[in-house]
């Protein structure tokens, strides 16, 4: 249970997708100028990696890697099929986008209209991708393990689009110069939101 705190802890706030490696940046910067959009985005990114991280687990455990076919047949213990692990992960990927996709379109078609583009986007977001790269670089011990870290990455996103929306929604009544209008003194508020994110790296339940 204290390995899986970790793993949950660590994912959103020390190797948060954002601050830490700064994956996801173009949805990160486009939608979140208003909290409503980018809480709607924060949520279905949440689902998306919390869904697709363990069901690419499975598919690198018992179909890609090598020997991972041997529970259909012994004479598959050396059937390497890692080569296709990009393409798979991303038909996974966009299979969940495309239901998240219908789901915000059946239910909040204000919120599916505000998205825009950016939401079948998510198919290509890299942070979506890199939860599941990651997730077989650091090879988890279990199914509930991936599970954890993909929802820790989605929660860490969510609360990185949504710190920075609330953010820009203030610094509108600000006086900001006239040269760092917009994405500039955006990319400097993400700027100092990593390191203050760079404070949670000393955490270990």
């Amino acid at each position: 249970m204290q390995d899986l705190a970790n793993i949950f802890i660590k994912s959103i706030f020390i190797d948060n997708m954002v601050f830490a490696y700064f994956l996801g940046m173009c949805s990160y910067l486009a939608i979140s100028k208003t909290v409503k959009t980018s809480v709607g985005m924060g949520f279905a990114v949440i689902f998306v990696l919390g869904i697709t991280v363990p069901l690419n687990y499975l598919l690198v455990n018992f179909v890609l890697n090598e020997g991972a076919l041997v529970w259909l047949h012994a004479d598959f213990h050396d059937v390497d099929l890692s080569f296709l692990s990009f393409i798979m992960f991303i038909a996974v990927i966009a299979s969940m986008v495309q239901l998240v996709e219908m789901i915000v379109e059946k239910f909040s078609p204000s919120l599916y209209s505000s998205l825009g583009i950016f939401l079948p986007l998510i198919a290509v977001n890299c942070a979506i991708l890199g939860g599941s790269l990651f997730m077989k670089e650091r090879a988890y011990n279990s199914i509930v393990e991936a599970t954890v870290f993909g929802l820790g990455s989605g929660i860490g996103w969510f609360l990185a689009i949504v710190g920075i929306a609330a953010i820009r929604e203030k610094i509108r009544y600000s006086n900001v110069p006239p040269a760092l209008r917009g994405l500039g003194i955006t990319f400097i508020i993400t700027g100092l939101m990593g390191i203050a994110f760079m404070s949670f790296m000393g955490i270990k339940l």
